[in-house]
């Protein structure tokens, strides 16, 4: 399988040695958009249902099914918690998604976001040894138009199926009130990974690349470009982590948000955006320039690029300067321009440069230190927990600008992470049972790597099936061609 190792910091081989820095960048997002295509196509998706208890004979099917499954059905009647030790509910996950806001193409329809949930499933097994199911619904009114309290509603009628629920891509301002009520009337974890697992990463980022230009998280200024959930939700984090609203700026389409931002006030729908505008900009700074005037961080999640942050906003910041650019699939800046612009770490959201700030180091670990203590919920201290996770690992390992937070293959990152973000619930009194690190380790430890192992397994006997040869040349031709 050789052929189909793709390793991201190396797709740039696929293209002509002619191809300027850019053109290879937008080559790479065609590239895998193309092979994403084919190799769905291919597979009809990427996740299946398989049993994990054995068939010894015939008669097992009497056990597993009726008359003998009788006994579980009752014993659960009779205490509900009992289902996490006679059902799989306390290792599985739903991935809830209305597909309003699917990554940067917006509403998608119902079943548009059906790839991405079953990526998120993916993601948690391999990563995480969790088991998770995608479920789209369709929440559209008469008029069309998305409603929040049919995704409550939902999510509560299937909870007893669950041990967490994962909310994705639901738009703004929806999103807030969905995740908002979810948490306080489910009893069980409800995480917004858009939201939440994206102020996670960036706080475990922004972490490490204060540790390699030797700043403080208290004392820096920090500028948000772009006030969507996840920027308003990072804001929210790096405050509760210790960093100082006084000294933070966000923008959204309209301008920099302040108490002047009556539009905000207004529409109560927004009460999270409302809350930074009474917390943050306290000298009122309308413009980017004046926000950015020798500030020394700037977090961008707003709209694809390039080109939407200056060179000259980078070139009037502070002392060596942190750019976070985290649009998806590009960034609003590459990071060779940002770093020709005087930035001393650049992130993106992307594997193939340095430094990805990417949700898959969170939410795997996260849901599975939720479920090992069967927590009733991730508070936002579990949440910062599991960046300050993510941030000592990497510093355990040397910290450098094109090192400020773990990669993916880092297997060893997740059963840490997982492991804290257990004892921070059980410290936060939100975990129904307690359990020792090392307990939380091993258990963490055991069950990703048998669901790696079994991956490998399936693809060593073909039940995987090979794909087929050619599709990777195919796509590098098509993404050639385009740029060209």
């Amino acid at each position: 399988m050789k052929e189909f190792d793709l390793t991201l910091s190396d797709l740039g081989s696929l293209f002509p040695e002619s191809f300027t820095e850019e053109q290879k960048a937008r080559a790479k997002t065609i590239f895998l958009k193309h092979l994403a295509n084919s190799m769905h196509r291919f597979y009809r998706g990427k996740m299946m249902t398989v049993p994990k208890a054995g068939l010894y004979g015939f008669n097992w099917f009497n056990v597993w099914y009726t008359p003998g499954v009788s006994s579980v059905s009752t014993s659960i009647r009779d205490d509900a918690d009992a289902a996490y030790e006679l059902t799989n509910k306390g290792n599985l996950i739903g991935v809830v998604s209305d597909s309003t806001r699917v990554l940067g193409d917006g509403d998608c329809t119902p079943p548009g976001g059906l790839g991405v949930m079953e990526g998120k499933a993916f993601l948690m097994k391999y990563l995480g040894g969790v088991d998770a199911v995608a479920l789209c619904i369709n929440n559209r009114d008469s008029e069309g138009k998305p409603d929040p309290d049919r995704i409550i509603d939902f999510v509560k009628m299937v909870e007893p199926s669950f041990g967490g629920i994962n909310l994705e891509d639901i738009s703004q301002p929806n999103c807030y009130k969905v995740l908002d009520a979810l948490r306080e009337q489910c009893d069980i974890p409800v995480w917004h990974d858009d939201a939440q697992g994206t102020g996670c990463v960036t706080l475990a980022g922004l972490l490490g690349a204060l540790e390699v230009v030797g700043k403080k998280l208290p004392d820096v200024r920090i500028v948000f470009d772009g006030a969507g959930a996840s920027n308003t939700t990072i804001a929210r984090l790096i405050i509760t982590a210790g960093g100082d609203p006084s000294k933070m700026v966000m923008f959204d389409s309209r301008g920099s948000l302040s108490t002047d931002r009556e539009d905000i006030r207004a529409d109560r729908r927004f009460y999270r955006k409302w809350e930074l505008c009474e917390q943050t900009n306290p000298r009122k700074l309308e413009s980017h320039e004046q926000a950015l005037d020798g500030a020394d961080v700037l977090i961008a999640v707003s709209r694809p690029g390039p080109g939407l942050i200056p060179g000259d906003w980078i070139r009037s910041m502070g002392r060596d300067p942190i750019v976070f650019a985290c649009a998806n699939p590009v960034p609003e800046i590459y990071p060779y321009e940002a770093k020709e612009a005087g930035a001393a770490v650049v992130a993106t959201g992307r594997g193939d440069f340095p430094n990805q700030v990417n949700n898959s180091l969170g939410f795997p670990g996260i849901l599975k230190g939720a479920l090992m203590v069967r927590a009733r919920k991730i508070t936002d201290s579990m949440a910062v927990t599991a960046a300050r996770s993510l941030a000592g690992f990497a510093e355990s390992r040397g910290l450098g600008p094109d090192y400020i937070i773990p990669t993916m293959d880092e297997a060893d990152v997740f059963p840490v992470e997982a492991a804290d973000v257990a004892l921070q619930a059980q410290k936060d009194g939100v975990a129904r049972i307690g359990k020792t690190r090392d307990q939380l380790l091993d258990e963490a430890r055991r069950d990703i790597t048998d669901a790696r192992s079994l991956v490998q397994r399936l693809m060593d006997e073909g039940i995987i099936m090979r794909p087929p040869s050619g599709l990777i040349e195919e796509a590098a031709r098509t993404a050639t061609d385009s740029v060209r």
